[in-house]
């Protein structure tokens, strides 16, 4: 299947794109806009993390889990809205933590496009959804497609840092291989997980291991 995606993720993931799990996945998304149902984020957008971060360029992934649900906000990476858009509450918690963590304040702003272009890969496990139905896609096979994204990165990669927020991104683990990469695990920053993901440090943490191996640091400012 020819896939519009940005070309070495293309390579990468050429074998993903024969199968017949990616064939109904898409077949299903089709169905769903032939009978007259919203889907989100717009066609163009569905593969934007991979496009604003080639996988040569890949050097933190930070894994959601749905994309947002509601009109304009979802465009393809994980926590992050076009411009114009609100801040959803998930992603104020974000910029909390990292006023905390840094002294950095993002005020108004939810495009994270700044960070992807650094190497910061936003990956949604599941990358579409029904308009107001959450997760309404989550069994249409995306996550097989996604964990293939996610042991691509690990196999193929070095010294990746990894942020798993909340017990979904932490599940995918099993995926990483420890030895070579870097995983920080802390809770969502949702408000259901009732402040829990404060003081992770997750931020200076990552840019602290991108400097000891020689790497750019993140500006994580907006």
């Amino acid at each position: 299947m020819d896939v519009k995606i940005e070309k070495e993720w293309k390579e990468i993931l050429a074998e993903e794109f024969e199968k017949e799990y990616f064939a109904n996945l898409v077949s299903h998304i089709k169905k769903d806009i032939q009978e007259g149902k919203t889907v989100y984020p717009p066609g163009g957008k569905i593969f934007n993390a991979f496009e604003l971060t080639p996988f040569s360029k890949v050097k933190v992934v930070i894994l959601g889990q749905d994309p947002y649900h509601g009109p304009g906000q979802a465009h393809g990476l994980s926590f992050s809205v076009p411009d114009g858009i609100t801040p959803p509450p998930s992603l104020k918690n974000i910029y909390k933590e990292i006023e905390t963590d840094l002294g950095i304040k993002i005020e108004g702003k939810g495009n994270l496009e700044n960070w992807a272009k650094q190497g910061v890969f936003l990956l949604n496990a599941i990358l579409t959804v029904r308009a107001s139905e959450p997760t309404s896609h989550s069994r249409i096979g995306w996550e097989t497609f996604t964990n293939a994204v996610i042991k691509s990165i690990s196999d193929n990669n070095n010294k990746v840092v990894f942020m798993l927020w909340g017990n979904f991104a932490r599940s995918k683990k099993e995926l990483i291989d420890a030895t070579k990469h870097y995983i920080l695990e802390a809770a969502h920053p949702s408000p259901l997980a009732r402040g829990a993901f404060f003081g992770c440090k997750h931020f200076s943490k990552c840019n602290q291991i991108l400097k000891e191996n020689g790497q750019e640091p993140i500006d994580w400012k907006l």
